[in-house]
């Protein structure tokens, strides 16, 4: 009897082996070259402006502070990317697909000049005497663009743990649990005026990262000192990174909402902003109840109505 017992264990463990590729989802997938977010087709799908708006970036910093949370040891590793310039860049370029802004290199701008002195060193250097510099005619370097204005801001926020929860039955040592946990993210971003210092616009979006775990298993006496358990498991994270990019994914379509609706810019087909800044103005205004959204909606028409005359006669 013991050992059809251990024959049948065996057969269990084999089949569970064998199902691992279905539990575990360890395969390794190829690198792509871009990743699509919620917000990244809402931001590639904008009508094109009147002229693209020429921004510099100097830097988007991690201005949370935070390190890696663990219970066991110290951990030196952030929580947060480091890499928020390089998003925010590539965020801006998505808008429009790429018609909306002209963004200039200024985080590395140490090394633009550095390259631009050495071309202008080594032309120096091996150029032919100045009898024959006219008619050589190599052209000098063009000068570099600049940008009215600037954009400023950061991850100001990464809190960890504001909804935790689970649940878990066994009977007879069968059973399993799941645990959840949500973490949010918060990024800021401001267009600063150069002429004059001016902030122009200000907006701010909240992401949220949520953590999954489920557990299952198996801890029963099958005989005399025999002891079979078995366990199962998964783990669901959603990327940190990630979250952060379409965090600012979402200030770069808020803050190009806002212009449009202070008239800071305009698109090439003013008649397309109502739908935008109404659609814009009822997500950013709106509630979960009923009464709330419908108030909502009657005054973003009120304010799109309003807006109408300046929007299709954008000042020059």
């Amino acid at each position: 009897m013991i050992y059809i017992r251990l024959f049948l264990i065996a057969i269990l463990l084999i089949n569970l082996i064998s199902c691992s590729s279905f539990i575990q989802p360890i395969s390794s997938s190829k690198a792509t070259t871009t990743y699509q977010s919620q917000i990244s087709d809402l931001l590639r799908s904008l009508p094109s402006p009147k002229k693209p708006i020429i921004v510099a970036i100097y830097k988007f910093k991690d201005l949370t502070g935070q390190y890696k949370s663990s219970d066991t040891i110290s951990l030196y590793s952030t929580a947060v990317t480091q890499g928020s310039t390089s998003m925010l860049i590539r965020a801006l370029m998505e808008a429009g697909n790429g018609k909306w802004f002209t963004v200039l290199e200024r985080e590395g701008l140490t090394d633009l000049l550095n390259e631009r002195k050495i071309i202008n060193q080594t032309r120096d250097a091996y150029l032919p005497t100045d009898a024959n510099k006219a008619a050589n005619k190599t052209p000098n370097l063009p000068p570099m663009l600049y940008a009215p204005l600037l954009l400023e801001g950061g991850v100001v926020a990464y809190e960890t743990n504001l909804l935790t929860g689970g649940a878990g039955a066994r009977y007879f040592g069968i059973g399993g649990s799941t645990e959840f946990r949500r973490d949010t993210v918060t990024t800021m971003l401001r267009a600063v005026s150069v002429k004059n210092g001016e902030i122009i616009n200000h907006v701010d979006s909240r992401k949220t990262i949520l953590s999954m775990q489920l557990d299952s298993g198996l801890y029963r006496y099958v005989g005399y000192q025999h002891l079979l358990e078995l366990e199962a498991g998964i783990t669901s994270n959603e990327p940190p990174q990630m979250a952060v990019l379409e965090s600012i994914q979402a200030c770069v379509y808020a803050m190009i909402i806002e212009g449009l609706i202070k008239n800071t810019w305009s698109l090439e087909n003013p008649k397309l902003a109502q739908t935008l800044i109404s659609n814009y103005l009822h997500q950013r205004d709106s509630n979960d109840s009923p009464e709330t959204t419908k108030q909502a909606t009657k005054k973003d028409e009120h304010e799109t109505s309003e807006l109408l005359p300046e929007l299709n006669n954008p000042p020059n």
